[in-house]
Parts: structure tokens; C-alpha cells; sequence
């Protein structure tokens, strides 16, 4: 899920949220900060000029246009605009800008809020969004008080006791994961940042280990294997630590012990451009500045043995990293933002992604949210214009993947003049009864990558189920693609079987493969979501048939000696 995402609720869930709304604002009273609150969350200020300019700018949201900077009058936003929206992140970038004009537009935005919806009506009432808002409202305290009259100052503090005492009440209503990280951390810093609310201390420590159990488990990874959800929690974590300790409290060692595991796994994730991969509904990449600094407080450790991180196995050599996702995608509940990726990969070279996947379309309408998690939107084979796990509908929100490979292997090849992956997946099994084979293999000097992609029928079973789809495909065969999806800043131009790309810097790397297949240089998309509209890009397709119980592809990627040495850094 990416964390600019709110979940769509059930109407049981609203009814309770709402009703707990009201009633959370009865008996309440006045609070006061016990020390002046730390700026803790801060934004982009060139994200804090924009919306003081009339456009709101956040990770995960195409550009909003804001008139005047009336935030409060934009009508019927999509969900993930909503979320940031009601969810204040975008005071993170107006603390960060810290000007005067920020401050005033900061303390405005937020009292026309309070005048609105304060009283528990609107859309914000979810224990996610709440807890987010109430998060803001307790780290930007200093700005949204300073220089406002004593009554501003007042409706502030009634507000941040009635967003604790709802919190308190509905954080079990959050999903797993994200959303109930998020307001249970929420309610940790309203308890020791505010006087008269102690007694939520031990509730909030509670939900925090419990949630840290559940959804870091001891090598790092959490059930999406989405990496951005993931360094979104571990944020949020360090945040509570970092609250208890300059508050003087009892530190919580499942916070910092999730903290360092999650951080290690993170750190085995990054390419050579610091970025995460963009598999399974990553793809905004907020705050880079954020994931190092986050990482910086992990303690180094030696790589894994078996060179596999949250499911993603990595080569590097050189300045040039290839991530693969090597492990099933996560199915049934949780995934209503798993992609259908598995083997699929990622090739970044220096600072410039080469080789990506298309990236979540949930910005973009329910139809690029549904196109974006097949097989065909991922750097891998696809059988039949099928994808490898199928989605099947869900009574609310988007499709589950279920249907998708139970069996994933992966090995690890080490030479003297090489690295390579050798893995696996039966997600074509049962329907065709072929297993994808894929090997990688990544040169000492990181210039070549090299690839193997079969497909087979393995055992007796596996041949008769595909007799049965040899017979339904004809005399044609069994078709199949293996694309390599571009970066838009990559400039490609076809030969007769190669391809030859140029990137922003000047390196020219040359695809070829060795003619068993359709070579095409075909459209792709870039799915950005802080972009208005799915970027054009490019793809390179390996098209071919499959007429007997094994077929194959071999293809190289590699680095022009024609290449500049030290590439030039100023072109992004």
C-alpha cells in the first residue's frame, strides 16, 4: 500500500467512526504542551512554495491546482488526494519552508479545518487519517501557535484532545499494517507530548509491540513486500522511539529492535541511486532524504547468505544494481496492491534507472490501477498475455491476487568473472503446465547482464496440461513475451536484434538477443504518481511460441565501451 493511501472503509466502520466523532468531542478540555513540541515530520519547502503559489504537490498525488489555497473547496478528490488532504502531510512542507507566509497559510488552512470539520463530520474521521492529522497538529505545534490569539490557540488544543480521545476509541479499526502503525503512534506522542493525556501511553506502547510483531517479522520483511510501506512504518517507529526519549520515558526496545531489522532490509534494497524498486505498489519514493536518514541510525551488517531481502534478490558490481523479485506475491487479504511480478527485475546504472517496472496506477483511475499490477506491466515473461497470479474481485476496494506461483526458487551462482541468479516460479503450472526458468547474470565489472529465460514442462503432469494447452492453442503454439520495460529518460533505437539505449549521462548500453525470437521496440508507460498523467516510455519485447514442452531465450544487455567513464551528473 503506498502511504499516501486511505483505505476505503466499510459502512459499519464509517457508522462506528462517525458516532465515536461525536462523542469523542463530549467532556473535553483543554490541553497544553508540557515542552515546546520538536518539528519532527518536515516536508519539501519547494512543495511548501508551490501550494503557497496555488498548487498542492505531494508524493503519491498528481499536481492539484489550488486557487487562493483553498484546500477545503476542492470537490469530490480521488481517494489518495483525500487522504493527503485530510491527513495535513502537506504541513510538512510548509514547516519545512518555515517563512512567515507559511506559518500564516499553515495556521489557516488548519483553523478553517477545525471550523469545518472539527466537530466530527467529513471525510477525515478514520482512526488512519485522524491519527495523521493529530501527528501534525503535535509536531508543527509551535508554528500553528505562534503569534494566534487565545481563542485559535484554544480550538488547536480542544482539537488535539478530541482527536486523541477518538483515536483512542477506533484505533483497532485500522488495517494492519500502515494505517494502524500510524494511529497508534499518533497516540503515543498526544501521550507524552500533552499533559492530561497519560493514560494513553501504555495502550499506544501495547498496539505499537503487538504491531511490530505482526508486521516485521525477524528478517525485516512485512507481509506486502511493498518496500515504500515498509520504510513508511519503520519512519513512523523511529519517530515514537525518538518521542519517548526526549520525554525522558522508559524506551520501547521492540521500536528500535523493528527498527534496526527493517532498516537492514531496506538498506540490501536500495539501487545504486539510493532508490527502492518499484515492485508491488512502491513507486512514489518519498522523501529520499527521509530513507537516509532513517538508515543512518541501522547498524551495518554483513550481506545475507543467500543474498535474498523481503522475498527481492540483488546483484551489484560496480555502479551498477539489478533487483529481482524472487518469492511469491502476497495473495488473498493485504493484497489489493500486489503486482503479478515474480522473476520480473530492475537495472539501475550509476544515478539512471535502464530497466524498471511500469509502477502503481492507483493516481490514475481504477482501470490503470488494475492494468498496472499484471504481468505485462512488469520487466519479465508472460505466458498468453496472462499474468502470473490472477486478481479476482473483492466485495470492497481494489481485486486480490490469488491464483498466483506457490512454488518460487532462487540460487545463487558465484564466480570468478560473474554473479548470477538462477530462479523459478510455476505460476504457469497449472494452466499451461510450464515453469519460467530465469537466470541473471551479472558480469565482476558490472558492464553485462546476461539472461536466460525458459519455459518447461517438468514433470509427467506438467506435459499432460500442456498437450492440453498446445491443443487449445493450435498449430501457432503457445505464445509468449519477455519485455523490458525503459525509463522515459532512456532513448532507445532498434536494430535488426539489438537495441541500442541511450541514457541522460551518456551511457550507451546495447540489448541483443540471439534470434530464437520477434524483436519490437514497442509503447510503455512510466507510472509516476506525483505526474498529472502516465508518462510515455518505451519497452523492448521478445516475442515467441512455444510449439513442444520447452522453450527458450537468451539475451545480453551490456555497456558500450563507447561509454563515458565518469558519467556526467548534472543531467538530473
Amino acid at each position: 500500500m503506498s502511504p499516501a493511501t486511505a483505505p476505503p472503509a466499510r459502512r459499519g466502520t464509517r457508522l462506528m467512526d462517525r458516532l465515536a466523532a461525536w462523542t469523542s468531542a463530549r467532556g473535553r478540555r483543554d490541553a497544553a504542551f508540557r515542552a515546546p513540541p520538536e518539528p519532527r515530520l518536515l516536508g519539501d519547502p519547494a512543495r511548501g512554495r508551490a501550494l503557497l503559489a496555488g498548487e498542492l504537490r505531494r508524493p503519491g498525488v498528481p499536481v492539484q491546482a489550488v486557487p487562493g489555497g483553498a484546500l477545503w473547496d476542492i470537490t469530490a478528490p480521488p481517494p489518495p488526494l483525500l487522504a493527503e488532504l485530510h491527513g495535513f502531510g502537506w504541513l510538512d512542507d510548509l514547516a519545512a519552508l518555515g517563512d512567515r507566509d507559511a506559518r500564516h497559510a499553515a495556521q489557516a488552512l488548519t483553523a478553517a479545518w477545525i471550523a469545518r470539520h472539527g466537530g466530527g463530520g467529513g471525510p477525515g474521521w478514520t482512526a488512519q487519517l485522524a491519527g495523521r492529522r493529530l501527528m501534525r497538529f503535535i509536531c508543527h505545534g509551535l508554528i500553528l501557535t505562534a503569534g494566534q490569539a487565545p481563542d485559535k490557540t484554544t480550538a488547536l488544543m480542544r482539537s488535539l484532545v478530541h482527536h486523541a480521545n477518538f483515536v483512542a476509541r477506533r484505533w483497532q479499526s485500522a488495517p494492519p499494517g500502515l494505517p494502524r502503525i500510524e494511529a497508534l503512534t499518533a497516540l503515543l506522542l498526544a501521550a507524552v507530548e500533552l499533559d492530561g493525556l497519560e493514560r494513553f501511553e501504555e495502550p499506544a506502547r501495547d498496539g505499537l509491540r503487538r504491531a511490530c510483531r505482526a508486521q516485521i517479522d525477524e528478517t525485516g520483511a512485512t507481509p506486502s513486500r511493498n518496500p515504500e510501506t515498509l520504510q513508511a512504518m519503520l519512519r513512523l517507529l523511529a519517530l515514537a522511539s525518538d518521542a519517548l526519549a526526549d520525554a525522558d520515558r522508559r524506551p520501547e526496545p521492540a521500536l528500535d529492535q523493528a527498527v534496526a531489522r527493517g532498516g537492514a532490509c531496506l538498506r540490501a534494497l536500495r539501487h545504486a541511486d539510493g532508490a527502492l524498486p518499484r515492485f508491488h505498489g512502491a513507486g512514489v519514493n518519498p522523501e529520499p532524504d527521509a530513507l537516509v536518514r532513517l538508515l543512518a541510525r541501522v547498524p551495518l551488517e554483513p550481506p545475507r547468505p543467500d543474498a535474498r531481502a523481503m522475498g527481492y534478490a540483488r546483484l551489484q558490481r560496480g555502479r551498477v544494481s539489478v533487483i529481482a523479485d524472487a518469492a511469491p506475491p502476497p495473495m488473498g487479504p493485504g493484497s489489493e496492491r500486489a503486482h503479478a511480478s515474480t522473476l520480473a527485475f530492475e537495472l539501475t546504472s550509476h544515478r539512471w534507472p535502464v530497466v524498471v517496472c511500469c509502477g502503481p496506477g492507483a493516481g490514475f483511475g481504477a482501470d490503470w490501477e488494475r492494468a498496472c499490477r499484471a504481468t505485462a506491466m512488469q520487466s519479465t515473461l508472460a505466458v498468453d498475455a496472462l499474468s502470473s497470479a490472477r486478481m479476482a474481485p473483492a466485495r470492497r476496494g481494489p481485486p486480490r491476487l490469488v491464483d498466483g506461483p506457490s512454488s518460487v526458487g532462487l540460487e545463487i551462482e558465484r564466480a570468478p568473472s560473474f554473479t548470477a541468479l538462477l530462479m523459478s516460479h510455476d505460476g504457469y503450472a497449472a494452466s499451461h503446465g510450464l515453469t519460467h526458468l530465469r537466470r541473471l547474470e551479472l558480469s565482476r565489472d558490472g558492464r553485462a547482464l546476461s539472461g536466460e529465460d525458459t519455459l518447461i514442462a517438468l514433470s509427467d503432469a506438467d506435459r499432460r496440461r500442456c498437450d492440453a494447452a498446445l491443443a487449445r492453442a493450435g498449430a501457432g503454439g503457445i505464445g509468449h513475451a519477455l519485455r523490458f520495460h525503459l525509463h522515459p529518460q532512456v532513448r532507445a533505437a532498434v536494430d535488426t536484434r539489438t537495441v541500442a539505449l541511450r541514457l541522460p549521462c551518456g551511457e550507451l548500453w546495447v540489448f541483443h538477443h540471439d534470434g530464437h525470437a520477434r524483436l519490437t521496440l514497442e509503447p510503455s508507460v512510466y507510472l509516476c504518481p506525483d505526474a498529472p498523467r502516465p508518462l510515455a516510455a518505451q519497452q523492448i519485447v521478445l516475442s515467441a511460441t512455444a510449439a513442444g514442452y520447452s522453450s527458450q531465450m537468451a539475451w545480453t544487455l551490456t555497456k558500450s565501451d563507447d561509454s563515458p567513464i565518469a558519467p556526467r551528473a548534472d543531467t538530473r
